[in-house]
């Protein structure tokens, strides 16, 4: 027998995050994983970040987690997203050198003090009193502890189909973790089937480029971390490219579709809606005559290259068909064959917002576990379970994130509240207050968090003060700062096609407007101190945005009240009258810790929480 304190199994993204947070908070932690090839591998999609995605990732960043820092380590490719919508919506992405990718983050591992990586199978839970005390692995090794985190992405009862080929295995023919799932039945888990799926690699040599749109990155990158130094900037960027599939490949696609697993009903598994195979965008967009297809490079040392948009579980004949009736892969040879894989994952209403399961003290649950889908989901949710294994081990309060503090806080309170039927992902519309939780200011948002978690350096927490109190500073001068009408002023504005002075103005308000920019003005701003980009940028979105930023604050505060108004944890539902029998049946079975989680819930009407804060008050009557 072994003793340690964090007991993390699986080596994912979320695996990782949860793993690097419990060790650098002192506690013993031993990462487990099917293979060490595994360990931070990308087996669909070589990238991370993207629409709200990238929100994710610097939310990460700024609590203290690995993901950003990695990425800017290892891209290939890095480029904002939406730039021609509002700030709200910008979204870093950055195409990875995979091997790199994963050889970065194992390095970062296992050089982390507190943290082993063990290549086993964990076979069982082991509880006394529900409560976790260690795990079995399939060796028969047992090691006592204190708190498991759950993070074993798509490897439980996984299953990988092409066609008529079905294999029991994990992600790139990794082995499958075959044991573990009577043993979470046993301890009450409830379990179910989800579906997710990769499309092919292609040898890039076979690839005719010249026929496709050449997708180049940004000229000034962007980096996901705040420690990137600007010095490090990748400018041996690579290109990625743009090609369509035509009638002929959906044709293809249709006469084959008797062969696809997904719809000849050998697939059980519930599919992603936002990331659908392409036989499903064939048959739900009959309309369209075309899609958009995506060459994009796997790394800098291989020719391989993912075919971004054509994910299918066809088999393998079809799927070079279709492939080569497309413009530039006429010749093309595939090197890896896509695949829908099939797997185990849980239902996340059975967590906390801390994701803890609400039965079992001291068990976790991150990651494509909970029924999401992305790295960077994965992420973040490996990071909270950590951080929250180690809270309590330590009898501390617990950390959460609410929908009002970040895109990490909207992520696993849709989980936890509303429950998922298909493999969740982030989108932008998802958060309702996402003018406030732009990408941008995930570190004014979320650092000084990491930092009194200990997951921020001290040297790293100062020089975001100082940023801070720039960016205060500098907005509190421009408003401080008149300009008339004089005839250079008026050059400036009209100049930009603005409307032109008829009085004296302060400078912040000359910057709302959409048409000016703040180095329109350098020239006649005299007292203006020289400041870097990003604050630049916060000072004018502050400005720019003012009166919808205030509107979304006051919104805040009316959620922070419902957020406030707790609910006990021993309230019997079936007793509050008037309460529909629904309402009663999912409120019992989610156990809402306030009134604002209560309302989010499926099935719980705006009457049926008017009843219950008339319950409350009544409740507390009665206790005083």
């Amino acid at each position: 027998m072994q003793e340690i304190d964090v007991a993390v199994i699986g080596a994912g993204h979320a695996g990782c995050e949860a793993s690097l947070a419990s060790a650098r908070l002192g506690k013993k932690t031993i990462m487990f994983t099917m293979s060490f090839e595994s360990i931070a591998m990308m087996p669909c999609n070589p990238n991370i970040g993207g629409t709200s995605k990238g929100h994710l990732v610097k939310e990460i960043d700024a609590l203290g987690g690995e993901m950003g820092k990695n990425i800017d380590k290892s891209y290939i490719q890095s480029k904002m997203l939406n730039t021609a919508k509002g700030p709200a919506v910008h979204s870093l992405r950055a195409q990875a050198d995979k091997a790199k990718y994963m050889a970065e983050m194992k390095k970062v591992l296992e050089n982390t003090d507190n943290l082993l990586i063990k290549q086993q199978e964990i076979v069982k839970i082991i509880l006394e009193d529900d409560k976790v005390v260690g795990i079995l692995t399939n060796t028969g090794t047992y090691y006592k502890c204190k708190a498991v985190i759950l993070a074993s992405g798509t490897y439980i009862q996984s299953r990988c189909l092409t066609g008529e080929n079905i294999e029991q295995t994990g992600p790139n023919g990794l082995k499958t973790a075959k044991k573990i799932s009577e043993s979470l039945k046993e301890i009450g888990i409830e379990l179910r089937r989800f579906k997710t799926g990769t499309p092919a690699r292609v040898d890039g040599r076979t690839v005719d480029v010249t026929k496709m749109e050449p997708q180049y990155g940004d000229l000034n990158v962007i980096h996901f971390s705040f420690d990137t130094d600007k010095s490090q900037t990748n400018l041996n960027q690579v290109a990625c490219y743009l090609t369509y599939t035509n009638e002929q490949t959906h044709k293809i696609i249709r006469d084959n579709l008797s062969r696809s697993p997904l719809y000849s009903g050998v697939i059980e598994g519930t599919g992603p809606r936002y990331c659908p195979s392409i036989e499903d965008k064939v048959v739900r967009f009959n309309d369209k005559e075309r899609h958009q297809v995506f060459l994009e490079p796997e790394g800098y040392n291989t020719n391989e290259m993912y075919v971004q948009g054509m994910s299918s579980s066809l088999p393998e004949d079809v799927q070079i068909q279709m492939l080569r009736s497309i413009k530039g892969l006429e010749n093309v040879e595939v090197t890896r064959i896509g695949y829908a894989i099939e797997y185990d994952c849980i239902n996340p209403l059975q967590l906390k917002h801390t994701l803890e399961f609400k039965h079992i003290d001291g068990l976790f649950s991150a990651g494509q576990m909970n029924g999401s889908s992305g790295y960077e989901e994965a992420g973040a949710q490996g990071l909270v379970a950590g951080i929250n294994a180690v809270l309590k081990i330590d009898n501390r309060p617990p950390f959460t994130i609410d929908r009002s503090e970040g895109y990490i806080g909207v992520l696993i309170d849709d989980l936890v509240t509303k429950g998922t039927n298909e493999p969740y992902r982030m989108l932008t519309s998802r958060a309702e207050y996402r003018l406030l939780l732009r990408q941008d200011n995930a570190d004014l948002r979320l650092t000084e968090k990491g930092y009194d978690l200990g997951l921020i350096s001290e040297e790293r927490f100062e020089k975001f003060k100082i940023k801070r109190q720039q960016i205060d500073e500098e907005i509190n001068r421009l408003k401080k700062v008149f300009v008339g009408n004089s005839e250079n002023i008026q050059a400036i504005i009209t100049g930009k096609g603005s409307n032109p002075l008829k009085s004296g103005i302060a400078l912040s308000e000359l910057l709302k407007r959409k048409e000016l920019e703040y180095h329109d003005f350098d020239k006649i701003d005299i007292t203006r101190p020289k400041l870097s980009d990003d604050i630049i940028e916060q000072v004018i979105t502050e400005l720019k945005y003012e009166g919808y930023i205030s509107r979304q604050q006051k919104q805040v505060e009316q959620f922070k009240k419902l957020e406030k108004k707790i609910i006990p944890e021993n309230i019997d539902y079936n007793k509050v009258h008037s309460l529909r029998i629904e309402a009663a049946q999912k409120l019992t079975q989610i156990k809402p810790v306030s009134i604002g989680q209560a309302s989010r819930i499926s099935g719980v009407s705006p009457a049926d929480i008017s009843v219950l804060l008339v319950y409350l008050e009544q409740l507390r009557g009665r206790q005083c």
